[in-house]
């Protein structure tokens, strides 16, 4: 298993933060990786996401593994069929003080293409989780 990593501080609250990860309708106007989102965020649920990536447009459909209102959630996702390239990702906010959280993003690959296509997109992926993070904490510092 190969794991992307990367957390952020935010000065704001985690019901801020959470609200900006989880109101997908805005994702759009914000987001400069995953574009887009639909669905219900509930565990068990299916969600569509589309993403750029290496200047790709990339939809895949995840499972929704667990929901933890202003704290975490995440899903799994496949390439095609599970067990080729698998992602597990996740979004965490951990509370510093009153008016200050850690954002922690990242994501657990695996399946047997994980590794060949990790060497040719995992920098840019983690270039992006990082570049996400910063649209959040931008957004959610400016709601203050």
């Amino acid at each position: 298993m190969q794991k992307i990593r990367t957390e952020i501080v935010i000065n704001a609250t985690a019901a801020t933060v959470w609200n900006i990860l989880t109101n997908f309708d805005q994702y759009a106007a914000w987001n400069p990786f995953i574009t887009e989102i639909s669905g219900t965020l509930k565990t068990g649920g299916c969600l569509r996401n589309t993403m750029i990536n290496n200047g790709k447009k990339y939809v895949f459909s995840p499972k929704v593994l667990r929901v933890e209102p202003e704290r975490y959630f995440d899903w799994k996702g496949s390439l095609i069929i599970p067990g080729l390239f698998d992602g597990h990702h996740y979004f965490e906010i951990e509370v510093i003080n009153d008016g200050q959280v850690k954002l922690s993003q990242g994501e657990n690959f695996s399946g047997i293409l994980s590794g060949m296509l990790l060497k040719q997109i995992g920098a840019t992926t983690r270039e992006n989780f990082v570049k996400m993070n910063m649209a959040v904490k931008q957004l959610a510092e400016q709601q203050k």
